[in-house]
């Protein structure tokens, strides 16, 4: 749930970009970054890979395209918040001529993420609660709930909770609890 509130909350700033004339926040977007970087992409996809995938794959071979087809993505969403990480700094360096390489990555990323998730939910894990063993289960609980990760140290949920807490803090209503929405550009 987390992860797709980031994900709508980031296409909502763009879209206010684009189609209100909104001037961007650029803390906040890279919080948000940050934020889709370190748990989608850096704790919980490796997860997936070395532990839901692999137990999947012992206990049957009917979704090895699927499983393939993920695992090529999990690697591809790492390279996709590096060009988001590069377009974004262009944008801020470059102003409004920097904009539409970013909002076309935002727009990129957040249908490649949407679809990537629906694979997982629609495919993954209706079979994996078909297939897994209990004894799978508890493996798979120990790994997700394991608060030891040397990226993000001794506790990386606390530490995503707080970055998802600022980013809810930081962001304009109706996404967050921040101030009103960034003043309109001029034209004049």
């Amino acid at each position: 749930r987390s992860v797709g509130a980031v994900l709508s909350s980031l296409q909502y700033l763009v879209q206010d970009i684009r189609d209100r004339g909104h001037e961007p926040d650029f803390e906040l977007l890279s919080l948000i970054l940050d934020y889709i970087d370190a748990f989608p992409e850096r704790l919980h996809h490796p997860k997936e890979d070395k532990y839901l995938f692999a137990l999947l794959r012992a206990r049957t071979n009917e979704a090895d395209r699927v499983l393939d087809e993920l695992q090529a993505e999990h690697a591809k969403g790492d390279a996709l918040i590096r060009t988001l990480r590069h377009t974004l700094a262009l944008y801020r360096v470059n102003g409004p001529a920097g904009f539409p390489a970013f909002a076309s990555g935002v727009d990129d990323y957040v249908d490649f993420h949407w679809r990537h998730m629906r694979a997982e939910e629609d495919i993954i894990l209706p079979l994996a609660e078909r297939l897994l063993t209990e004894a799978d289960w508890l493996i798979l609980d120990a790994a997700f709930s394991e608060n030891s990760d040397p990226l993000f140290g001794p506790n990386p949920q606390d530490t995503l909770r707080k970055l998802f807490q600022l980013i809810v803090r930081l962001a304009p209503a109706p996404l967050g609890l921040g101030g009103s929405p960034p003043p309109h550009r001029t034209h004049d």
